[in-house]
């Protein structure tokens, strides 16, 4: 998962087909991270297209498990950090994933199963802690 670093990630409609291009995509009206109650649902290619920022992002989604780590952070420099709790297989029309679980902050990461793509994996892990950006160089801020 190493490649996603830096990634873009775009808001925008679920079949916005340029923002996958670009990097991953962020389903509209999901939540997100900085919100108490939210599900941040973002989606991107298994394969991707060869010289743009699509190809291979989640390649490897499906070797993250339980407990490892999954950070995002703003354009502020504020992290979250998630961990891993969750993996399901659901058809393409499974809208309900995108719905956010009661009293939890979570991210859902989401591409295409192999080797027909027909499915989805998603990934989903819970916020564990918030690491706030400090000025200059120093250590950053954590709250739990």
């Amino acid at each position: 998962m190493e490649r996603v670093r830096d990634l873009p990630v775009f808001d925008a409609a679920a079949a916005d087909e340029s923002a996958l291009r670009g990097g991953a995509l962020h389903v509209k009206d999901t939540g997100f991270p900085w919100q108490e109650e939210a599900n941040v649902y973002i989606a991107g290619h298994r394969l991707g297209y060869p010289r743009t920022r699509s190809f291979l992002v989640f390649w490897d989604l499906n070797k993250l498990r339980r407990g490892d780590g999954v950070v995002l952070e703003d354009s502020g420099g504020t992290r979250y950090v998630y961990r891993v709790f969750d993996r399901l297989v659901v058809p393409p029309d499974r809208v309900s994933a995108t719905e956010p679980m009661e009293g939890r902050n979570i991210v859902s990461l989401q591409t295409c199963t192999l080797p027909d793509y027909r499915e989805r994996l998603i990934v989903r892990a819970e916020l564990a802690r918030t690491v706030e950006p400090t000025e200059g160089r120093g250590p950053r801020a954590e709250k739990s």
